[in-house]
């Protein structure tokens, strides 16, 4: 019933503990295809230790990217569904149990869940699950109990029926290529759904100055995303930009005007250490998280300001977004 399709760059050991956990579904009926994006550490000694355990299908090819591993494969999936999760994720062994119940009872063509923290996750990884999904720092638009925006599934936990693929093609190479085949599915007619007991674990990034470097072009990429699909951007887009805005005028105003200043800065700090403590139970992973979280808000705030001054403003944005517009998602 299921394809659970899975690119691949450079990391073997991340997929060891992917496919262990695979290993421990109580569902059977999914095969699992590994693409090998033009890796230089392949993972194929980590695939042949499962070969008895799962039905694997492993393949390697030149590096084009992520969307175009993807793309190739559905082209050689069998399944009636194609899943869609990161090379670092460990999935629950109920995951695919509990895709099919809600399936039977739902019968959505596009679906996608939440991401969550393992237990055996390190201090810094479990931070940055908070800031990535807090509400206070995200408005819960990856999956959360409250959201301020319609729900998008993203490929660290997403899927789609045969039928979809048929119709709407496959991802295109670019940043933020998950919300691109959401937004086409939806335009085809499809209503992506939330499966809210249907999560896996996300490792993330491993360090802070990595995490970083993402939020940063997930920022930027919003900005295409907006070319791309005029009106699309909500209000919950601009909040990191209007933070990263307003924290720096108020570190300006209390260091040279009043002290002050700095108070709405200092409360939204403290509620976001109570809130970070409060869901991890653990004070010296909330106090991480803050970082963590000021890691989001600022890197996502300044690429977002970065590509909207100069693709919209300055108006260099217009040839890349017509150049992905073009791109068939084959």
């Amino acid at each position: 019933m299921f394809s659970l399709i899975v690119p691949v760059y450079n990391r073997p050991d991340e997929i060891a503990d992917l496919l262990e956990s695979l290993s421990r579904q109580t569902d059977k009926d999914f095969e699992l295809v590994l693409t090998e994006d033009g890796s230089t550490v392949p993972c194929r000694e980590e695939v042949e230790r499962y070969a008895d355990r799962l039905d694997i299908q492993y393949f390697s090819k030149s590096n084009e990217g992520r969307s175009i591993a993807r793309n190739h494969g559905m082209q050689h999936a069998r399944g009636e569904y194609f899943v869609f999760v990161d090379s670092d994720c460990i999935l629950p062994p109920d995951y695919f149990e509990s895709l099919r119940r809600q399936l039977s009872q739902t019968g959505a063509d596009c679906f996608g869940g939440p991401d969550a923290a393992h237990e055996s996750f390190t201090d810094t990884q479990k931070a940055i699950n908070f800031a990535m999904t807090a509400f206070l720092t995200t408005g819960g638009i990856r999956g959360g109990k409250v959201q301020m925006e319609k729900f998008v599934p993203r490929t660290f936990n997403m899927g789609f029926s045969r039928r979809v693929w048929e119709k709407v093609g496959g991802f295109r190479e670019m940043f933020s290529e998950d919300i691109d085949m959401s937004t086409r599915i939806r335009q085809a007619g499809f209503a992506p759904q939330l499966f809210r007991d249907v999560r896996v674990f996300h490792k993330r990034r491993g360090n802070l100055a990595k995490f970083w470097r993402q939020v940063h072009v997930f920022g930027m990429s919003r900005i295409t995303l907006q070319l791309l699909y005029p009106g699309s951007m909500k209000l919950v887009h601009w909040l990191p930009a209007v933070f990263t805005i307003g924290a720096a005028a108020l570190i300006l105003l209390g260091i040279f005007v009043s002290p002050w200043w700095l108070l709405p800065l200092g409360v939204y700090i403290v509620a976001l250490w109570i809130s970070a403590i409060a869901e991890t139970r653990s004070l010296k992973i909330g106090t991480m998280a803050v970082g963590a979280s000021m890691v989001q808000l600022l890197g996502y705030g300044t690429g977002f300001i970065r590509a909207y001054v100069w693709k919209i403003l300055l108006r260099h944005g217009r040839d890349e977004a017509q150049e992905i517009a073009m791109r068939k998602g084959k």
